[in-house]
């Protein structure tokens, strides 16, 4: 049974236990997303990485831009593992950033700007699995595409799976997922949490919206089970803005 998380450490070996079960089970195109308005992309790369370890020089990161990258390499000493922008979306510029020897790809914070080329890149990658560390594919606010770059973006959307998802909201309450389980939702009450919610899919806002306002049908509907962190979200929050670049 899941438990939420009482730090950000825990929360990341959450996150990894949850993508290792997906990778084993044969699961190719995963996301993980831990959804802190603070946190910043390179120290949560930086604590997910160990569960890698194993690949060695087989790994190959991916950054957004050239910029990312760079500070990826000044900052990351004694890495064994290749770090790569996405790059500019030309065909034989992508070809060149995916080698045979390459087994398993973990891209930091995708944006929708790049989602052409990430989808190219994901076709030469073909059937080796691929990781996205809190992708930002559906960001309406950065997004100023046409139809025809949303629809590039939905298609690839609609191929990746959760593999571990925290999301809080307004200090009171949670989205939870971790691969194999079910989405839930979680609420603070009298300084504890309480899991209200038991759903197959990813609620909507609306869903969540009024599962949080109407408790009665909730818990009638789904087991409850109560856990005693107090203020969880507000700790990890805090430790997230020690985390801050």
């Amino acid at each position: 049974m899941s438990e939420l998380p009482n730090s950000l450490e825990n929360a990341v070996a959450q996150a990894s236990i949850a993508t290792q079960a997906a990778l084993a089970d044969g699961k190719t195109r995963l996301k993980v997303e831990l959804l802190f308005p603070e946190l910043k992309s390179m120290p949560l790369a930086e604590m997910f990485l160990p569960l890698f370890s194993n690949y060695g020089k087989k790994l190959k990161v991916f950054f957004p831009d050239a910029g990312a990258a760079g500070l990826a390499r000044r900052d990351w000493e004694n890495v064994n593992f290749q770090i790569e922008d996405v790059g500019t979306g030309k065909s034989y510029s992508l070809n060149s950033k995916i080698h045979p020897d390459d087994e398993i790809f973990l891209f930091i914070s995708p944006t929708s700007i790049e989602v052409n080329q990430l989808e190219k890149l994901c076709a030469i990658i073909d059937y080796r699995p691929i990781v996205m560390l809190n992708p930002q594919l559906e960001d309406s606010g950065i997004v100023g595409i046409g139809y025809a770059a949303r629809q590039i973006r939905n298609r690839f959307l609609s191929n990746i799976e959760s593999s571990y998802y925290l999301r809080p909201i307004f200090n009171k309450a949670a989205i939870m997922y971790s691969y194999p389980g079910l989405w839930e939702v979680w609420q603070e009450k009298s300084d504890e949490y309480e899991k209200i919610a038991e759903l197959l899919k990813k609620p909507s806002d609306d869903e969540i919206y009024m599962i949080l306002i109407d408790k009665k049908e909730s818990q009638a509907l789904n087991k409850t089970k109560t856990i005693n962190y107090p203020n969880i979200f507000r700790s990890l929050q805090q430790l997230v803005r020690n985390l801050r670049n």
